[in-house]
């Protein structure tokens, strides 16, 4: 899952996966994925992939803020993503990257 322009197949098929949060300065935080979404054209660029967004959920009660992170998935590979920290509870904490 080198650096590059994801589309929302690449991620469809690892909904309860697990990635990992790995890189310098920040622990290793297992995410699963817990759902990928299509979203409306109207926010998308003519043109451009059909936009999606992810939804990640970390058994840690740490709040990581809103950042490029590098993620790890045992079969994608790494990847650098946006996460934005969407909501915390007594089991964790979500996160969304949106892809538009």
């Amino acid at each position: 899952m080198a650096d590059r322009q994801f589309v929302f197949e690449d991620f469809a098929d690892k909904v309860d996966g697990v990635f990992v949060i790995s890189q310098d300065g920040v622990p290793a935080i297992p995410l699963t994925l817990r759902e990928a979404k299509l979203l409306s054209p109207a926010f998308g660029l003519p043109g451009v992939r059909p936009p999606f967004s992810l939804t990640f959920f970390a058994r840690d009660p740490r709040v990581f803020p809103q950042n490029l992170y590098r993620l790890e998935h045992q079969e994608l590979g790494a990847a650098t993503i946006l996460l934005v920290p969407a909501a915390k509870d007594a089991e964790g904490v979500t996160y969304v990257a949106t892809f538009n």
